[in-house]
């Protein structure tokens, strides 16, 4: 009888192990299968497969296609050129097509244009709506006060153009290319590579043929080296490589954290009576409370159809964990006014983007030994403007100098194998970009009083009219965005109305109008800990994620019991905004490349 009831018990005691496992694996499925968190050395799988990977010797690799990336590479080989030199230069890029990951509002002022390619208009450059209106306004629920724009001012926009950045970036690559660039789209840069003395050697592009759990498929082919003298990231805003460039030459050790702000935004063809082309329209205010830094962008494109690019920004600094970027997009489009335009019309293009908010505080140091970084990487925006490419051009220009200059310089010999164009630094200082930032430097921090956003309208007004940025104070940054973030039960959700379908849409069309995709690979947006969504993020902040992603990539869902919730990631629907790498309060989401050309696939955004 005893042996019986020992072995009843332990039967007990079996079935309770077997039901506390299965709980926690359905509470905390594994998800992260990416080989930056599980090595390959550690896995059976990756037994007996080659890891040889070939290497390409360069003078100059460029890593993304961007505006900056474009602006070195054609600066570089112009002086190459004029000097007689013969240099090669690489650009990587990782959409599928050059510009195929470009998202901007985008009104561009033509300074560094002007500068690199002074004969832009005789070459066919798609700048082809003028700004011949500015109007700015501050919205309330049901009305929109107009504030005056005089000259002078940051959103004064006479003299710049509307455009649709993607299509820009297209034209610049021609440009490139015609120099004698070699750009190599749908090859994302996975890797930064080392000498052995710690200067940057070059970079690797991603390993292809990996299946979602992580395994080797048999078309598995390893990525390739290109290795230089010398590597310009011109990643975008956060870019993968660059933060772990920050962390390796201590880049960040004299300046603000950087901050951030999502940018989301529609391509409308609208009814023609509601259309004025070369109208520029800013707003601020509703549906954003006042502790909520953000407004919209409404521009009007003349390309031969009435089209309207639509967009609002929300600084990743916003403290509630019920706010939803996307939903406060489509809550705004709903305005009297907003509507007006959009009544009648067709959207016909969505996307979302991460960007640089810190300005003149938050720049750190460029340089490197065997490197530097160019464009919204370090962060060049001017955020008043609501503008950053012609900056962006600048400083990628600059430093395509720097590297020109350092690499020709028989004078002195690197101390380090990978040459660090150091006078970029000097030459970014001495230039009309830094004047820029910096007479602009204090209006975003001013928003950080208890005033919220009428504090900043109020800066902007009194000392940026009076003193035109030359006031002998910089204010700081109040720390990184994810540390605003409140627990959700200091804060009160917030009720959003269903989408009709006709103004306002949900997420997933939305999502469909990228055209993203991810094929068969190991989800890209990797967690350090695969408990800690549940744990932390949706037990003390109601899973913020689920609603700051633009994307529909993150989801908490029930488990089979009802009692419970798991975590899951839907990395196909990703559209590389970098925002869940920003704002994830516990800061356990990691995003790294995917696969080259995958991601989002938008036509001229």
């Amino acid at each position: 009888m005893a042996t019986l009831k020992k072995l009843q018990l332990q039967g007990q005691n079996i079935a309770f192990l077997v039901r506390r496992w299965c709980s926690t694996e359905q509470l905390y499925p594994k998800i992260t299968t990416h080989y930056s968190i599980i090595p390959r050395e550690t896995d059976e799988r990756w037994k007996g497969v080659k890891m040889e990977r070939f290497a390409d010797e360069t003078d100059v690799i460029i890593v993304g296609g961007g505006p900056a990336g474009m602006s070195a590479a054609i600066r570089f080989k112009q002086l190459a050129n004029e000097h007689g030199k013969e240099f090669r230069v690489c650009l990587v890029e990782k959409a599928a097509e050059v510009g195929g990951h470009i998202l901007s509002g985008a009104c561009l002022e033509p300074h560094a244009l002007d500068e690199l390619i002074p004969d832009w208009k005789e070459k066919g450059a798609p700048l082809n709506t003028p700004v011949k209106e500015d109007m700015f306004g501050l919205l309330t629920k049901k009305h929109r006060i107009p504030i005056p724009i005089f000259k002078g001012l940051p959103m004064y926009n006479h003299g710049n153009y509307l455009v649709r950045l993607g299509n820009v970036v297209r034209w610049l690559s021609e440009q490139a290319e015609d120099l004698g660039v070699e750009i190599y789209p749908g090859y994302a840069a996975s890797e930064v590579l080392f000498h052995e003395d710690g200067s940057v050697k070059g970079i690797a592009t991603n390993d292809v043929g990996i299946a979602k759990d992580g395994s080797p498929k048999d078309t598995f082919e390893r990525g390739m080296e290109f290795h230089a003298k010398c590597t310009v990231f011109a990643e975008g805003c956060h870019g993968h490589l660059a933060k772990q460039l920050y962390k390796k030459f201590n880049l960040r050790e004299n300046c603000d954290p950087q901050t951030y702000a999502i940018g989301l935004k529609e391509l409308w063809e609208v009814d023609p009576a509601n259309h004025h082309p070369g109208r520029v329209e800013h707003t601020v205010g509703w549906p954003l409370e006042r502790t909520a830094y953000g407004g919209s962008f409404i521009y009007h494109i003349d390309e031969g159809q009435p089209l309207v690019s639509i967009g609002f920004v929300i600084g990743l600094d916003y403290q509630n964990p019920y706010l939803n970027p996307f939903r406060e997009f489509q809550r705004f489009k709903l305005h009297p006014h907003i509507r007006s335009i959009l009544e009648g019309g067709k959207r016909i293009g969505y996307g979302a983007r991460a960007l640089n908010e810190g300005g003149f505080q938050s720049i750190p140091k460029l340089t490197f030994p065997g490197g530097c970084l160019v464009g919204c990487s370090p962060g060049f925006m001017n955020v008043p403007k609501i503008k950053g490419t012609h900056n962006a051009m600048k400083s990628a220009m600059l430093a395509a100098e720097s590297v020109f200059e350092t690499i020709c310089d028989d004078t002195q010999s690197s101390p380090t194998t990978g040459v660090d164009p150091k006078v970029y630094e000097d030459k970014i200082r001495n230039s009309w970009v830094w004047k820029e930032i910096r007479s602009v430097r204090n209006i975003r921090p001013s928003f950080h009083s208890p005033l919220g956003i009428y504090g900043t309208l109020a800066y902007g007004a009194v000392f940026y009219m009076l003193l035109r940025g030359k006031e002998p104070w910089t204010l700081s940054h109040s720390g990184a965005d994810y540390q605003r973030l409140k627990p959700a039960s200091e804060c009160k959700p917030i009720e959003y109305p269903k989408p009709d379908g006709i103004i306002t849409f949900d997420l997933l069309s939305s999502v469909a109008l990228t055209g993203t995709n991810h094929e068969d690979q190991p989800p890209h947006l990797t967690l350090k800990d695969d408990t800690v969504p549940v744990k932390r993020n949706h037990a003390i902040f109601n899973g913020p994620e689920q609603q700051f992603c633009p994307a529909g990539v993150y989801e908490y869902v029930q488990t089979e019991d009802g009692k419970e919730v798991r975590f899951q990631i839907n990395a196909q629907n990703c559209i590389h905004c970098k925002t869940c790498d920003i704002k994830d309060p516990s800061q356990n989401i990691n995003w790294v490349a995917p696969e080259g050309s995958g991601g989002p696939a938008y036509n001229g955004m």
